[in-house]
């Protein structure tokens, strides 16, 4: 099988190949793309960060017993294990490393064993017969995957378990992304290889095995033919109980996984080798006959598409347009939705901030919450609750027309985009707010935040509103490219053959009639799915930006910050201490002075604070063994601690809450003094005595006064509705132009029975309260949060958001 599929994939992958490379030249010459976008992009992200560590309960399948593992997961999202923490921060090699591609994290030992039944179709369980896996506690964490080894863990709490299920859910979906966008030759080379490849096979749509390195592509399309005749082969020479040739097939399965990878790899380095060796010489012959190539090229996809567009038109008529916008609206929904909730996520951060500076305004306390909103985004817990507003994306109904075969494909592109949106913002932000303190210093330090965070959630919105349109048209060409090919390639498949001669031998490499046919349909579909995506930026609900609203150099000045490096906050403004493993300060800085890869493992800072655990607190229990108490786990801040502050900060909030008011109020009485000046000044100051006496002042923004200049202004704007498409024009403003303000800015989420009235109601905004403890960010201690009012009608997230 493997012999077989290398040879027809080496020759679609040296077609794709030259195709590829013309496709890439062409572009570099004449330019092109899409709108620019307003927000930076950081090159390095999780430059000297790891995501993860702490230790979990690992099955092991040789003695059939549980122990305590220390799991660490650094910036490539593979999972390495350790016999122990001690055995870790000593650089020595790991027990085994996990590769999450094609994995499913499990928490129910129902679902795991039903996924296994269906490993081996035919074979029952005997009623009352007990399966091969008894977990050590009652909040297991199993990867599945078809082909390869499965893995159990085991977590001592339920939050403890919640907290590893995020983070091993986004090692899935990073390793699951595809392959690198920024090599503009090979990758889409591989992809249409593999796809033309299926294709042959009579498979066409989506694939949820497209995932991981090209040499696990590759492995997983051998398996995917191999598979059912193996299972044919040998489960019926299998002996022993069903959990047995469950645990024998598992193996068989994985040894061969493994063998399919090794000769894959070593035959996809050899093909890639070839091509690159070819490169030069194709490159030269693109140049020399540049022009020529293209006006043979359009010359045949007008004969195809004289031959093609009327089937097609006919097709997309009866079959595509009636189920356009149905799946629209099922992307864009749960889609806005997610997005809306990264808005929230990141404004709450800043406001949280804004909250801790208010009354000790220093360069070293903004550091501090800076370095952990710096990597907001590639902190899974916290992103947890944007996730998953898109997995509730649901294609039901259209998923076997269209041969869809899983929309986690949808939803895990989503995310991806999510976090990029995410970390974009962040670190825009941190770009404009540490060039704001370089020139302005401690002075009004909090509308220095303000500005800023207005500043970055402005260009956010326009961001996130190209990024969502690209998405839903990149969606619903993979749903229905496909399933038009299927339905037109047998009738045209003869006619295709004759414009074969209609190429001259010296473009051959770069002219493929498979190509151009596959061009043409997808432009036939393109212009409805444009004028629905289109139509639905009108709408208000999906907070899209209308197509003739462009932003065009409106901030020169931030773009020159582009290329900086991303900001040590707590090593440029000494803010916080980075929190390593190692016991004692004295030795780790004597380890840092020996250098080694080792040290350099230690010194990487976590994303995601963790309670550790020393191998004597986590016992190897034996299978079945009952849960350790989780009293028995020390908090990573010291949970005594945590609870003194607790009794003693109730205590304290008076005399705080006094001192903390004073400059508020302050602020607050002159700003709305210069507001109403139609009003006197005797009797304003005696309406503020009394007001501030009853109701403390909301400490969520630095600028009370100016939302209210501002809210009155926004709600008429709102008010007007949309009647069409405005004309096409540049705007100048220096941050976005004046009617985004109003009519276009991403509005906050709508209150309950309006927008969401079909779907089932969302969950309240997640609670920072308990995650600032267990994350190690600051309280608001130095400024206690007065008791907020009840906002008008249940939404208690409008204000934050607006």
């Amino acid at each position: 099988h493997l012999g077989e599929l290398m040879a027809a994939f080496r020759r679609l992958y040296e077609q794709q190949y030259a195709v590829a490379l013309f496709n890439n030249i062409r572009f570099v010459i004449e330019g092109g793309g899409g709108p620019q976008p307003q927000l930076l992009q950081r090159k390095v992200p999780l430059e000297n960060k790891s995501i993860f560590s702490g230790s979990l309960f690992h099955y092991l399948e040789e003695n059939k017993r549980w122990r305590s593992r220390f799991l660490f997961v650094p910036d490539s999202y593979s999972i390495s294990y350790y016999d122990s923490k001690a055995v870790h921060d000593k650089g020595q090699h790991p027990k085994g490393t996990i590769n999450c591609a094609g994995y499913k994290v499990l928490t129910s030992l129902e679902d795991y064993l039903d996924l296994l039944a269906d490993s081996l179709p035919g074979v029952k369980a005997k009623t009352g017969s007990s399966a091969f896996l008894k977990c050590a506690t009652q909040f297991p964490l199993i990867l599945w995957h078809p082909y390869a080894r499965h893995h159990y863990f085991c977590a001592v709490s339920e939050k403890d378990q919640k907290k590893w299920h995020a983070v091993l859910q986004d090692c899935i979906r990073h390793t699951n992304d595809g392959l690198p966008e920024e090599d503009k030759v090979q990758t889409p080379a591989f992809t249409d290889a593999v796809r033309l490849y299926r294709q042959a096979q009579g498979h066409y749509g989506t694939w949820e095995m497209m995932c991981g390195a090209p040499s696990q592509i590759l492995s997983n399309l051998v398996m995917e033919k191999l598979l059912s005749e193996l299972r044919d082969l040998i489960c019926p020479r299998l002996k022993g109980k069903l959990h047995e040739r469950q645990k024998s097939w598992m193996l068989i399965s994985d040894a061969v996984y493994s063998l399919v990878q090794g000769r894959c790899l070593a035959q996809y380095e050899e093909l890639l080798q070839r091509c690159e060796a070819a490169r030069s010489s194709l490159e030269a012959s693109i140049r020399t006959d540049m022009d020529q190539i293209i006006s043979s090229k359009e010359h045949l996809s007008s004969k195809i598409r004289a031959a093609v567009v009327p089937k097609a038109e006919k097709l997309l008529k009866v079959s595509i347009q009636p189920y356009i916008s149905s799946i629209l609206d099922a992307l864009m929904e749960p889609t806005s939705r997610g997005f809306s909730e990264v808005r929230e996520l990141f404004f709450k951060e800043l406001v949280d901030m804004s909250k801790n500076i208010i009354n000790e305004g220093t360069k070293e306390m903004v550091a501090q919450h800076m370095d952990k909103i710096s990597m907001l985004a590639f902190h899974p817990v916290k992103m947890q609750s944007c996730y998953e507003k898109v997995e509730q994306l649901s294609l039901e109904g259209l998923q076997q027309r269209f041969d869809v075969s899983s929309p986690s494909v949808f939803v895990q592109r989503a995310q991806i985009l999510m976090r990029e949106q995410m970390d974009n913002a962040v670190y825009t932000f941190e770009q404009i707010l540490h060039q704001s303190l370089e020139t302005q210093g401690t002075e009004e330090l909090c509308k220095t935040v303000q500005r800023c965070q207005d500043r970055v959630l402005k260009k956010f919105d326009y961001d996130s509103s190209s990024v969502r349109k690209r998405f839903f048209r990149e969606a619903l060409l993979q749903i229905f490219i496909p399933y038009m090919l299927k339905q037109l390639s047998p009738s045209c498949l003869s006619e295709l053959l004759r414009f074969q001669e209609m190429i001259f031998e010296d473009f051959s490499p770069f002219i493929l009639v498979e190509n151009i046919f596959e061009e043409v349909v997808l432009h036939s579909v393109t212009k409805d799915i444009m004028m629905a995506v289109k139509e639905a930026a009108v709408q208000r609900r999906h907070n899209l930006y209308r197509d003739s609203i462009v932003l065009s150099n409106s901030d020169p000045s931030l773009h020159l910050l582009g290329d900086n490096p991303s900001i040590d906050w707590a090593g440029e403004y000494g803010g916080g201490q980075e929190k390593t493993d190692g016991p004692e300060k004295e030795e780790e800085e004597e380890e840092e002075e020996e250098g080694g890869e080792g040290q350099k493992k230690r010194r990487m800072k976590q994303v995601v604070s963790m309670i550790q655990v020393e191998d004597s607190d986590l016992p190897s229990p034996e299978t079945g063994a009952e849960v350790p108490s989780i009293r028995d786990i020390p908090e990573e801040d010291g949970q005594q601690e945590e609870e003194e502050q607790e009794v003693e900060q109730e205590e304290e909030q008076e005399v705080e809450q006094e001192v903390g008011q004073e400059e508020v109020e302050q602020e607050v009485e002159q700003e709305e003094g210069q507001q109403e000046q139609e009003v006197g000044q005797e009797e304003q100051e005696e309406q503020e005595v009394h007001s501030d006496a009853a109701n403390p002042p909301d400490l969520s923004s630095a600028s009370v006064s100016e939302e209210k200049r501002i809210q009155p202004e926004e709600q008429r704007k709102d008010s007007e509705p949309l009647e069409g498409e405005t004309a096409a024009g540049v705007l100048e403003d220096k941050d976005t132009p004046s009617d985004l303000e109003g009519e276009q800015r991403f509005p906050p989420p709508p209150p309950t029975g309006a927008a969401e009235r079909s779907s089932a109601p969302l969950p309240p905004p997640p609670h920072d309260g308990g995650e600032a403890g267990e994350e190690g960010t600051p309280t608001s201690s130095a400024a206690p949060q007065p008791p907020q009012p009840p906002q008008p009608g249940g939404d208690q997230t409008a204000a934050g958001a607006q």
